[in-house]
């Protein structure tokens, strides 16, 4: 995978952190850099642990489907990204979250980085590389989350929901773009 390539995924993959981390950061008074870290730490911890697990788990599948792995890998980021959009449109409040206590935040980490398991079956699937794009994907999103606290305490749940259906768009337009390069 190309870097900008990876780098688009990264943000699409850090949109459900962010907008967390934003939720989070609402509570905060005042917000401390090291909650704000910490936040940043397990968000991006977990959207780097995910992929791989993903990806060790879909290596022994890359033979059974090698010739249809990039309508997999297009059928799973497009699925994700069309829920990220849905929930995004069903106009879920932004509830104010403690970001302070472990297992909430343990909890959420969890939670916003289930699609990133699907990222790295994808990759498995079409026999990418793991260790660049994990590593840009867990420093994407532990940015986006320490500045989605930072935003969240200034600027509320202003464009929570347009956040979310970005990110969505970004991971279908990058499955539209796996499935065109392995048509052509």
């Amino acid at each position: 995978m190309d870097p900008l390539s990876t780098l688009i995924l990264a943000i699409g993959l850090g949109m459900d952190s962010f907008t967390v981390s934003v939720c989070g950061g609402m509570a905060m008074q005042p917000v401390r850099l090291r909650h704000a870290l910490r936040v940043g730490l397990f968000f991006g911890g977990f959207q780097a642990l995910m992929p791989v697990l993903g990806w060790l788990g879909g290596l022994g599948f890359r033979q059974i489907i090698s010739r249809y792995d990039h309508w997999v890998a297009f059928g799973l980021l497009a699925f994700i990204g069309g829920k990220m959009i849905y929930e995004a449109r069903q106009g879920g409040e932004c509830t104010p979250l403690d970001m302070t206590s472990i297992p909430l935040l343990f909890t959420l980490s969890i939670a916003t980085s289930i699609d990133a398991l699907a990222v790295g079956l994808s990759f498995a699937l079409l026999g990418a590389a793991i260790a660049a794009p994990v590593t840009v994907i867990g420093l994407v999103t532990a940015a986006m989350s320490v500045a989605g606290v930072y935003l969240g305490r200034r600027c509320g749940d202003l464009f929570q929901s347009k956040v979310q259906i970005a990110g969505g768009l970004i991971l279908i337009g990058i499955g539209l773009r796996i499935v065109f390069q392995a048509l052509i």
